[in-house]
């Protein structure tokens, strides 16, 4: 055992950083033996069988490719809850669980109805849905494979999420939903200028559908989803967004032109600007 973390080690020295092998190992040791973090500690003597030399074997091969370990591994976690990921399917990101603690805390004691549009893998849907116990949530995407993950998430943590195809660009096809509390929407905001900023791992394998927006039009989700809010959304009811750091402003000047109020403008733990919410009067 000591012997194969050492290998990996050196396998890996070069193509990550120090503290994300560590990582990489931890995910590694607790997909294959269950290990907590204690337990891979206290596991040096511990004897690797073939089967195992193999299968490390081939992780190690995809991530030198910069493949994401969440996508080798079939599994990552959210918000404490665990979740599918599959190809073209946006891997759940850190920063996301702050937007869902953040709705959590101001609509926990109330029984809201829910959607969450461009939903991916289900991760802040499910995650409302578990933690607000008397929500009715709603989630929808225009990809075939997002729904079909967003569907086996549910399942996976006994989530009630009603999950339907929606393309928000262009209203199609028809829906019919009840009025809305919340609406939230994590949607593609990085620019295609933006792309050379970026890891080969999210560059090279994670969906461009769920990424990018023209350089030209950098709000058009948002835009949109607003509009949309305007009709499906009760009165007093709240939106949420993931934004694009470098559109804070830009954001708020945009739900204030189209009458929404209270926007609030929220940093990450990094102390970025990556949240908005507001709410609409009508």
């Amino acid at each position: 055992m000591k012997a194969g973390i050492a290998s990996i080690r050196k396998e890996l020295a070069g193509i990550y950083a120090k503290g994300e092998i560590e990582s990489l190992i931890f995910l590694i040791f607790e997909k294959l033996k269950g290990f907590s973090r204690t337990q891979l500690l206290l596991a040096n003597e511990e004897q690797l069988n073939e089967n195992d030399r193999k299968e490390i074997r081939a992780i190690i091969d995809r991530l030198k490719n910069h493949e994401p370990i969440q996508y080798i591994l079939g599994m990552t976690e959210f918000y404490s809850l665990p979740f599918y990921t599959v190809p073209g399917v946006l891997i759940p990101r850190p920063e996301t669980e702050e937007l869902v603690q953040w709705i959590i805390q101001e609509n926990k004691n109330l029984n809201p109805t829910i959607l969450d549009i461009g939903t991916g893998t289900g991760c802040i849907a499910i995650s409302l849905q578990k933690n607000i116990p008397q929500s009715n949530v709603f989630a929808c995407d225009i990809s075939p494979v997002c729904l079909e993950t967003a569907k086996r998430n549910s399942e996976l943590n006994s989530a009630e999420v009603s999950v339907f195809e929606y393309d928000i660009l262009n209203d199609t096809p028809e829906i019919s939903l009840p009025e809305l509390d919340i609406i939230v929407s994590n949607p593609p905001y990085i620019r295609e200028t933006e792309k050379s900023l970026m890891e080969k791992n999210v560059l090279n394998h994670e969906p461009e559908l769920a990424l990018f927006v023209a350089d030209e039009k950098p709000l058009i989700f948002y835009e949109r989803i607003a509009d949309f809010s305007r009709i499906h959304l009760k009165n007093q009811g709240r939106l949420y967004f993931e934004i694009n750091e470098a559109f804070g402003p830009e954001c708020c000047d945009m739900l204030q032109e189209k009458g929404f109020s209270d926007i609030v403008l929220k940093k990450d733990i990094h102390g970025k600007n990556r949240m908005v919410g507001c709410r609409l009067l009508h």
